[in-house]
């Protein structure tokens, strides 16, 4: 019996349109589901050293939500890369200024961190309201 292997063609071929409603959804899950179908997974032709993932856009990605004191005791950083340039912002801040950063950091988080997991993670598309541009793709609802 021979193993199967998906070539980057067949992967192409294959992909598929999903859209999340991310409202009233807890950001930890959501983002570990997404991350699955990202990479593919959720399909029984997946192969690891493959990009064999579907396209996943995400909508009312302001409404989700946190247990416990998320919101005021998560801190997200970045640098300017000049000497100290270390900003930091709440949760609550973070979502007030950037809803769409919070849910694609959290999905960023569960990717791998090599190429392969860059060029998955292109294939997110996070609004933060309810419309969103790829009608054209016909995306099917997802639900977890």
């Amino acid at each position: 019996m021979k193993t199967f292997n998906l070539s980057a063609e067949q992967a192409k071929a294959e992909r598929e349109w999903w859209v999340v409603d991310a409202e009233g959804k807890t950001l930890g899950r959501l983002a570990s589901e997404i991350a699955e179908v990202l990479r593919g997974k959720t399909k029984p032709t997946f192969t690891p050293n493959v990009d064999c993932g579907d396209f996943v856009v995400v909508v009312n990605c302001e409404k989700f939500v946190v247990t416990g004191n998320r919101m005021d005791e998560k801190i997200y950083y970045r640098h300017s890369r000049y000497p100290g340039g270390l900003k930091s912002r709440t949760m609550r801040e973070q979502l007030s200024r950037f809803p769409d950063r919070i849910i694609s950091e959290a999905v960023k988080g569960m990717m791998p961190k090599t190429k392969l997991g860059r060029a998955q993670m292109k294939k997110l598309k996070v609004y933060p309201g309810s419309e969103h541009p790829h009608a054209a793709q016909q995306p099917k609802p997802l639900e977890f």
